[in-house]
């Protein structure tokens, strides 16, 4: 053999051996991109949940007779601390918007509460909060797309598979929550 084909040998292999290095380490990065986007998820999740009994203290105060309504918040914030896995701590964190929505809706008939200082503090920090979630959810849900994507396209889903790397769930919306709200003057 002629030393230009054991020159072009050696790096025909090497071109090989840094494509497959470069793919597995491409993959092992989007992996790790999804469990740090689920754990910025988790971490606003957790502000929130912090938050969740002191506006729960503001409120009962002015509406000790609005006790259901601070059971199911109170039900809910316990249920997402709960909740293990995308799919559980979705419907969790679903079930304790909702309930956060029915206690914004009884503060509305407190005009004193509406007025307080805490509770309006408290209000505004949840909303920033609730922004935060919901920008970690798309952030999550991009990265997810981009992961699931190297694991399904070629080359890279050969490795994907040789290497056991699984697709990651997408962080969903409930249905109800799809539906065209109805306005009503």
């Amino acid at each position: 053999m002629s030393l230009l084909f054991i020159i072009i040998l050696v790096v025909i292999i090497l071109f090989i051996l840094i494509t497959i290095v470069h793919l597995y380490n491409n993959l092992v990065n989007l992996r790790n991109r999804v469990k740090n986007s689920y754990s910025q998820i988790d971490v606003q999740l957790k502000r929130r949940n912090d938050l969740i009994p002191n506006l729960v203290e503001t409120v009962k105060g002015y509406a000790a007779h609005e006790k259901s309504v601070l059971e199911e918040v109170t039900k809910a914030r316990a249920g997402v601390m709960n909740a293990n896995g995308v799919e559980e701590v979705s419907a969790a964190d679903n079930q304790l918007t909702g309930a956060l929505k029915s206690l914004f809706a009884v503060a509305e008939s407190y005009p004193d509460l509406k007025a307080n200082s805490n509770f309006q503090q408290l209000q505004a920090e949840l909303s920033d909060t609730e922004d935060k979630i919901s920008y970690a959810r798309q952030f999550y849900n991009d990265v997810v797309l981009k992961y699931n994507n190297a694991c399904q396209t070629f080359p890279s889903n050969i490795f994907a598979k040789l290497f056991h790397f699984e697709e990651a769930e997408f962080f969903e919306a409930p249905a109800s929550d799809r539906e065209v709200p109805e306005v009503k003057f």
